[in-house]
C-alpha cells in the first residue's frame, strides 16, 4: 500500500516529514539502519527540492511503500522548470580538496546509499524515486 502525503515547500517541512517517515518505518518494521538512511535520503533531496526549485512554492509530495525486500520512496515537485541531476558527473571523492568543485556531495551521497535512484520530467512536474533493499535479515 502507497502511503502518501504532501508537506508546504518548505525547510520547516523536514520535522514533519521526519515524524511521517518514524510512524511509517515503525508500522512496516523498517530496521533502524534502513530508516535512518532512507530519512538522509529524503533529508538530502526534498530540501535540493526547496534550495533549487525555487520557480513554484507548491507542495511536495512525499511516497513511500513498502514491497517485499525493499522500500521505494518518490518525491514530486510541481509546477518546476526541467532540471535533470542525472546528468551531473560524479563527484571524484578521491581528488585533493584544491581541485574539488563545490556541489555534487549530496546526490553522490543518495547514489552511494540507495539501490536504485530515478529522475523524470514530465509537464513540468519532477519525479524523483529511490529503491532501497532492507537488509536480509533485518525486518
Amino acid at each position: 500500500m502507497v502511503d502518501e502525503r504532501t508537506f508546504p515547500k518548505a525547510l520547516a517541512s523536514l520535522d514533519g516529514i521526519f515524524a511521517h517517515l518514524e510512524s511509517f518505518y515503525r508500522s512496516e518494521l523498517i530496521d533502524a539502519r534502513t530508516s535512518l538512511s532512507l530519512s538522509l535520503v529524503v533529508e538530502e533531496i526534498f530540501t535540493n527540492l526547496v534550495r533549487y526549485n525555487t520557480v513554484s512554492r507548491n507542495p511536495i509530495v512525499l511516497r513511500i511503500e513498502r514491497e517485499g525486500d525493499q522500500v521505494r520512496l518518490e518525491l514530486v515537485d510541481h509546477d518546476v522548470d526541467r532540471f535533470d541531476p542525472s546528468t551531473l558527473p560524479e563527484v571524484n571523492v578521491d581528488a585533493p580538496m584544491a581541485e574539488r568543485k563545490p556541489g555534487g556531495l549530496g546526490l553522490h551521497l543518495v547514489r552511494a546509499i540507495v539501490d536504485h535512484i530515478s529522475f523524470e520530467y514530465e509537464n513540468r512536474v519532477m519525479r524523483i524515486a529511490v529503491v532501497k533493499n532492507l537488509e536480509r535479515g533485518h525486518v
